[in-house]
């Protein structure tokens, strides 16, 4: 009997870091690897999906921490402001918080934002990505004379992703500062489709 329990135990543990290691992956990303697959709401409520996405030449996806804050603010109206360039280049952005649908939907009209956001409030998608994870929260704004709150299941980090139109990533960027990062990202867009 103590040897079966010994035996089952050793099993136990030789498994438990393969299962370890496999929930990990994306820390664990970098340029050159495929990029994981992933599906979300959107701001509208509708499902966004990234392998049936009319792709076209690069996707950047970028994750921040919540919507109508300041650091997020700036980095989002700063998308907002390089959107038509960008699209013109034939790149498509993304916006990921961990923000529910209707409060994204608050932060795009507040801003008058141009591209797609997504709501990750579980951090499922941040995971894949290797994105930390935090608490979620809570934040009171006046939008139009009025207060509205917004909630968010989660908090991410900042972090940022280009990924090509064969579905592998192109840059990594995970200490972005978000008054910065459209800029930094056209120039690495620049590079990469002046390369191709």
């Amino acid at each position: 009997m103590k040897k079966k329990l010994e035996l089952i135990v050793l099993v136990i543990f030789s498994v438990l870091p393969f299962g370890m290691n496999a929930q990990q992956t994306g820390k664990d990303l970098k340029v050159g690897d495929k990029a994981p697959q992933f599906s979300a709401k959107d701001d509208f409520g509708d499902v966004w999906k990234s392998n049936k996405a009319e792709r076209k030449e690069l996707l950047v996806v970028y994750f921040y921490p919540a919507a109508m804050t300041g650091g997020c603010t700036k980095q989002a109206c700063n998308y907002r402001d390089e959107y038509e360039t960008l699209d013109d280049e034939g790149v498509e952005v993304i916006g990921i918080s961990g923000d529910y649908p209707d409060g994204l939907r608050i932060f795009r009209k507040a801003n008058n934002l141009n591209f797609t956001l997504l709501s990750d409030p579980e951090g499922k998608i941040a995971r894949l990505f290797g994105v930390p994870v935090k608490n979620g929260g809570e934040i009171e704004k006046e939008v139009d004379g009025k207060k509205v709150k917004l909630k968010r299941g989660v908090t991410l980090d900042r972090q940022t992703f280009i990924i090509g139109k064969d579905g592998k990533i192109k840059y990594i960027n995970r200490s972005v500062r978000p008054e910065e990062d459209s800029k930094e990202v056209e120039q690495v867009i620049d590079k990469l489709l002046n390369n191709n």
